[in-house]
């Protein structure tokens, strides 16, 4: 199996485009090499057919950039199978508009999260994002239901693990059925290998546990590396401004960076890195401090193979 780490940072991507703090303007002076955008990754266990997780605002780049996920030898051939969404948050689905030419592609969403995409504001009778691509072509929306594994193809398996049921905030109206946000446990079940992929967690619930602790490779989300640093950074008294945006910090007593010392044997990488995030700073103490925990922060393009 292998992963390609098409974008590691947060909504906005680093530098963000509205940011003039230190680390985004020295970002934006030092070229591609110190920038990185929005979170997204493609597995595969043969090479040929790829899975998206998550399609963000930058996949249209993202895939140039990957020579894996180049069309051809047909002239409207692609190597993409289809979407695996964590959830509905801007960030992850944007993208899905730029596949608009394939003519339809499966999409794999929690309940929850297809609801979004279909009718964010079912009061306002507004129109969502899944009515707008159907106009497009023959998509195929699929509910993944959180614990029952399903195939994907050539031996490759998928199972959703609820993480939590933050919404996204244009999501009004009747209340969710479900988790809105999950992981996915994604098995290689001839080379018995599994990765998981977690870029959003507003908490850590015990069968997080168990799926690090299960899988050979971990991709979790890093965000924040402190639980005030969005305030602090914005100038906000005391720092605040970031309670509810559904991230738990890196750092701290409760941090995830505790949690994950507690499985030595699983491969562990952050992703989802906000611009106010020191760990987008390779030069950075909390960088240092991180890496020698024995988790490691990828760059955009990192290709991982289990």
């Amino acid at each position: 199996m292998r992963l390609i780490l098409l974008g590691t940072a947060a909504g906005g991507g680093f530098p963000q485009w509205n940011c003039a703090c230190g680390r985004c303007s020295r970002s934006r002076a030092g070229g591609e090499a110190m920038r990185r955008r929005q979170d997204g990754a493609a597995v595969s266990v043969d090479g040929e057919h790829w899975w998206l997780l998550n399609a963000s605002p930058d996949l249209p780049a993202q895939l140039v950039a990957t020579p894996e996920l180049w069309p051809g030898p047909g002239r409207r051939q692609t190597p993409l199978r289809g979407v695996l969404l964590t959830d509905a948050e801007l960030d992850h689905t944007l993208g899905l508009f730029s596949l608009r030419e394939c003519g339809g592609l499966p999409v794999h969403a929690p309940a929850a999260v297809l609801a979004s995409l279909d009718r964010p504001a079912p009061s306002a009778g507004a129109l969502g994002l899944r009515p707008v691509l159907d106009a497009y072509g023959d998509w195929r929306w699929n509910e993944a239901v959180e614990g029952v594994p399903w195939e994907l193809g050539q031996g490759l398996t998928a199972t959703p693990v609820a993480v939590s049921g933050k919404r996204p905030r244009y999501r009004t109206g009747v209340p969710d059925v479900g988790p809105s946000v999950v992981a996915y446990r994604l098995r290689d079940r001839a080379a018995g290998r599994e990765l998981l992929y977690a870029p959003c967690l507003s908490r850590w619930p015990d069968r997080l546990d168990e799926a690090v602790a299960a899988a050979d490779c971990a991709v979790l989300d890093g965000t924040f590396y402190s639980g005030d640093e969005l305030g602090h950074a914005a100038g906000l008294p005391g720092g605040g401004g970031q309670a509810g945006m559904g991230h738990l910090p890196v750092g701290g007593e409760d941090g995830t960076l505790n949690r994950l010392r507690c499985h030595p044997g699983t491969r562990r990488l952050y992703t989802h890195l906000n611009n106010t995030n020191p760990l987008v700073d390779p030069a950075s103490a909390e960088f240092a401090a991180v890496v020698a925990s024995g988790v490691e922060v990828p760059s955009d393009g990192d290709r991982i193979d289990l």
